[in-house]
């Protein structure tokens, strides 16, 4: 088994002499029992530690950056592409942000205890429905060392205890982060089981996670589809999917012109790594400013990849395959194709995106609005860049993820996606006739 331990942890030695499924129990028992003390915490008491958590990540700022240049080394040494390793760097400006995230989350509203909906019966009795915590949160995450910290963030203020499952690629980053928050935690007295990391990088812990029904409430995967597909095939407990974004964006007939070349730039070129980024530029056969759009996607170094008719707007689009239609790149790489006017954008839409997010140009509001009813997806824009798919750009401090199913939560998964409600009644002495 690929043993390999948390850099400088004694856990870590630990873990070397259980089986992964010894493993995941003795840190699911210790998981729950804290999410038993976080669920009595105050709103005030959480948002504290959340405080102290982000005061002493900026406190460990060098020494998570020296983490960090140690995985860059180890990823460019492996070859890892310039989308990956884009999505596993940090520097001051990006760890400043990941600090600023959990003071944010702070200062949302706490959901647990917020009640849904309230009615009287005609008996009497009085029901509601009161949102609580999941209870302990597993999530099975690759290269992305701000997960460590959102993921904690958001569990801890609903009220949940989690369990982390980070990727080789950004091992010493997020062991160094999440010695930084747990610091944070127990200066507030928060047990420091509240928020773990698992401290191997043993495959078969996954698999351990995924069949601990009972011990862990929900598992929730963030990375590529092949992660995210064996955790849908193996899993054992309740899982909330975050899928590939292969995002589209269809500039209408009625589009301005500046404001679709704009938009398509952004979207694409802003950071081609993330899951929000546009995969797929859809062109109606009746915009006419469809060449200066490709060709300032192409002047800014993208790879154009299109059907006939696109490629008839420039010679420097290549051929699209099939497979292109159903690829997120994750890079400088963009597939166009020309439509026929709106119906024909929606049924492409309807066939090969992965309802995460897709946007539609126009100045015709009845456009907009067939758009916004009829496609399919967890985030539907009009005039908006698809990379505004983030919960922090939402109002929601953090996120999850971006859940592409459609049960439970839908879209960014922040606090509310991470908890469930129990119904409670109150009688006064009411016996069943």
């Amino acid at each position: 088994m690929d043993m390999q331990s948390n850099p400088g942890d004694a856990a870590g030695t630990q873990a070397v002499q259980e089986t992964p499924e010894a493993l995941v129990a003795r840190l699911a028992k210790d998981g729950r029992a804290a999410q038993r003390v976080l669920a009595r915490l105050s709103p005030d008491r959480k948002a504290q530690a959340l405080r102290a958590a982000a005061a002493a990540l900026r406190s460990a700022h060098g020494d998570i950056l020296a983490a960090n240049a140690q995985d860059i080394a180890a990823g460019q040494a492996k070859g890892l592409s310039a989308a990956l390793l884009d999505r596993l760097r940090l520097d001051e400006v990006r760890l400043q942000g990941i600090a600023d995230a959990l003071e944010q989350v702070a200062a949302l509203p706490d959901p647990v205890g917020e009640v849904i909906s309230a009615a009287e019966r005609p008996n009497g009795l009085r029901l509601s429905r009161v949102r609580i915590p999941i209870g302990l949160i597993g999530i099975i995450y690759e290269s992305r060392p701000n997960v460590t910290a959102d993921a904690a963030a958001l569990c801890l203020r609903s009220g949940n205890a989690v369990l982390l499952r980070g990727g080789s690629e950004a091992l010493h980053s997020n062991h160094a982060i999440h010695a930084a928050l747990v610091a944070g935690l127990e200066s507030e007295g928060i047990p420091a089981a509240a928020i773990q990391l698992v401290p191997t990088q043993d495959r078969a812990v996954v698999g351990a996670m995924l069949t601990a029904a009972g011990l862990i409430d929900m598992i929730v995967p963030r990375g590529g589809k092949s992660l995210v597909a064996r955790v849908q095939a193996d899993a054992r407990v309740p899982v909330l999917a975050h899928l590939d974004g292969i995002c589209h964006t269809y500039i209408h007939a009625a589009a301005d012109p500046e404001m679709a070349r704009n938009l398509a730039l952004n979207a694409k070129m802003r950071r081609t790594g993330i899951c929000g980024a546009m995969e797929t530029l859809l062109l109606d056969t009746q915009f006419p400013a469809s060449e200066a759009v490709v060709a300032a996607l192409l002047d800014a170094g993208c790879e154009l990849r299109g059907d006939a008719r696109a490629q008839a707007l420039d010679p420097r689009i290549g051929t699209a395959s099939d497979e292109d239609w159903d690829t997120e790149y994750l890079d400088a790489v963009l597939s166009v194709a020309v439509v026929d006017g709106i119906e024909p954008a929606l049924e492409h839409i309807a066939a090969h995106s992965s309802h995460h997010t897709d946007a539609i140009v126009t100045a015709d509001g009845e456009a907009a609005e067939r758009f916004l009813d009829e496609v399919d997806s967890a985030i539907v824009m009009v005039n908006a860049s698809s990379q505004f798919a983030d919960g922090g750009e939402f109002g929601l401090g953090a996120e999850i993820g971006i859940a592409t199913g459609r049960l439970h939560a839908r879209g960014p998964v922040a606090l509310e996606g991470l908890t469930t409600y129990k119904w409670q009644v109150r009688g006064s002495g009411q016996a069943r006739p």
